[in-house]
């Protein structure tokens, strides 16, 4: 069963990697100074900017025995809402799509939806000051297929970001912290915070470096998990749709003793963009 799940993980980058190829080779080039702008906007969590972004991610050595593997796609939906002149509110969603398997012994393969965090951001229609910043509520979904995939549990908490972007470069954290308020009550409580400190640059040609770590703290058990992310991307046109194609590798610093994943991973992403007209 693992080797038939592994090889199926397989199949599915390539897929990814062939799609991004094609996608490469029928995109037109934007503008330099359009292109470069929508990419410096999407790293900023709360621009003015729809965007779908489909997030591929895989990572392995998970258990105490270090043979689980899992691999998920997140559909990230980032929609803004305009309130009046001076405010926005943004919402931005997380939905993942879950394959897995092996994650301690006996546990099997699991496939289906895990558990949707669903965040809003009051956020100034103009930087403060120079930073850009928005807060609000995090809502912490029980929409898991399976209870491999995700704690029954419904969750709520704060959230919150702040940036700087100056010239090409883009500096900031997002982090949130929420505690579980309801669900099955045979489940351990969450109370959990996530930090996610990044600094990307962008050239002129929307090429766009960045490196970040998304960082979860577990209150309960005082223990950490934090990976390191080193992601390229591109933007680029097909046909008149706006696009940006990442691919990267992430490290894990720090992981739960025996449950997190362990050393090197891999994220590719296709983000579909929609700017005003």
């Amino acid at each position: 069963m693992a080797a038939k799940t592994k090889r199926t993980y397989q199949t599915m980058f390539k897929k990814i990697g062939l799609l991004a190829i094609i996608v490469c080779l029928q995109a037109v080039p934007a503008l330099a100074d359009d292109s470069q702008d929508l990419a410096k906007q999407l790293s900023n969590p709360v621009a003015d900017l729809i965007s779908v972004p489909f997030q591929g991610n895989w990572n392995h050595g998970i258990g105490p025995e270090g043979e689980g593997e899992q691999t998920y796609i997140n559909l990230q939906p980032v929609i803004p809402f305009h309130l009046n002149e001076d405010w926005n509110l943004i919402s931005r969603t997380i939905l993942p799509i879950t394959a897995q398997s092996d994650i301690y012994p006996g546990a099997g393969s699991q496939f289906g939806l895990g558990n949707t965090e669903q965040s809003l951001f009051l956020s100034p229609a103009k930087p403060t000051h120079g930073i850009i910043w928005g807060v609000g509520p995090i809502f912490y979904l029980p929409t898991a297929t399976d209870r491999l995939l995700g704690e029954e549990k419904w969750g709520i908490g704060p959230t919150g970001v702040a940036l700087v972007q100056e010239g090409p470069w883009t500096v900031g954290i997002l982090a949130n912290q929420f505690w579980s308020v309801a669900g099955d009550p045979n489940e351990d409580d969450l109370n959990q915070a996530y930090f996610q400190p990044f600094v990307a640059y962008t050239t002129k040609d929307s090429w766009t470096f960045t490196l970040n770590s998304e960082s979860t703290y577990y209150w309960n058990s005082d223990e950490w998990s934090v990976p390191l992310n080193a992601m390229v991307s591109k933007l680029v046109h097909f046909d008149k749709q706006p696009i940006s194609l990442e691919l990267g590798a992430r490290y894990w610093l720090v992981t739960p003793e025996d449950a997190g994943p362990n050393d090197w991973g891999v994220r590719a992403a296709v983000t579909f963009l929609f700017p005003e007209k």
